[in-house]
């Protein structure tokens, strides 16, 4: 099976079905994937700005990463169920998307960077150039996440 019957058969899927058909499901999801969105935009600003210098200064980077990191987790891991919530009734819609690929790209790239470098390195109190680096790495990764999966609605 390719991926686009895989897609097909995703969106129409009794669960696909039902968040499509609802008035009220997608919004809901929507809503919550929004609020999850602030959250995580909230969480990492904290850290990337502690790590430019820009806040936080008086705190350890060590200190300002296990403050935040939990409420990263949650809001990954909320935005990621309801954001495969939201594909899954419009599987079809995405596979057809350039924007929608470089999100998920981008996502990959964003992750990956996030817990296997910046949070390790962040609990070690990097400083200075590595510091700021990390921070512009993230915030650059992470503003491409959130202007493709913008981008999405309007392409």
């Amino acid at each position: 099976m390719d991926l686009y019957a895989q897609f097909a058969s995703v969106e129409g899927s009794s669960l696909g079905t039902a968040i499509k058909e609802s008035l009220w499901l997608f919004p809901a999801i929507e809503a919550v994937h929004l609020l999850a969105l602030a959250l995580l935009g909230g969480a990492i600003l904290l850290l990337d700005l502690r790590l430019l210098g820009l806040g936080l200064t008086l705190q350890a980077t060590s200190a300002v990463e296990r403050g935040a990191r939990p409420w990263l987790i949650a809001a990954l891991t909320t935005m990621i169920v309801s954001g495969v919530l939201i594909g899954i009734s419009e599987a079809l819609k995405l596979y057809d998307k350039q924007a929608f690929w470089v999100k998920m790209a981008a996502l990959l790239a964003a992750l990956i960077f996030t817990f296997a470098i910046k949070l390790p390195l962040a609990r070690r109190d990097v400083t200075g150039l590595a510091a700021k680096a990390l921070a512009v790495v993230s915030l650059g990764l992470w503003l491409t996440v959130a202007l493709a999966g913008r981008w999405i609605g309007f392409s």
